[in-house]
C-alpha cells in the first residue's frame, strides 16, 4: 500500500462517522474550540475528544493551544487531505464516465 493510499484510506476512515463529519462541517465556517464542537453536536466532551483524535490523526484537522490559556484547545480545518480525497473522487469519476461512453458506443454499434 503506497503512502497516498494510506493517507486516503485514513481520511475516508475518518469521514465515515455523521458526528465527524459534522465536525468537518462546523470547522468549514471557522475554527473552534473543543467545547464548542461537543455543545454543537450534542456529545459529551469525552465523545467529542475521541472524534477530534480521530480527525487529529487522519491530518483533516490541526489543534493549536491559544497563548492565554493551554488547556483550551482550538481546531481548525487542514485542506490537503480534502484535496486529495477530491482528487480521488475526481479520477475515479473520469474512469467509470471512459467506461460507460466505451459500453454506449459498443451497444449503439451492436445490432
Amino acid at each position: 500500500m503506497s503512502a497516498d493510499s494510506a493517507a486516503l484510506d485514513r481520511t475516508l476512515a475518518a469521514l465515515a462517522d455523521p458526528h465527524r463529519r459534522q465536525t468537518i462541517e462546523l470547522l468549514t465556517e471557522r475554527p473552534r474550540r473543543a467545547g464548542e464542537l461537543a455543545s454543537a453536536l450534542r456529545v459529551a466532551p469525552s465523545v467529542m475528544s475521541r472524534h477530534l483524535r480521530v480527525l487529529r490523526m487522519s491530518g483533516l484537522v490541526t489543534e493549536t493551544h491559544p497563548e492565554f490559556d493551554a488547556r483550551v484547545r482550538v481546531y481548525a480545518l487542514r485542506s490537503a487531505p480534502m484535496a486529495e480525497l477530491r482528487a480521488w473522487v475526481d479520477a475515479t469519476e473520469r474512469g467509470w464516465s471512459e467506461q460507460l461512453a466505451a459500453f454506449r458506443e459498443h451497444l449503439e454499434r451492436a445490432p
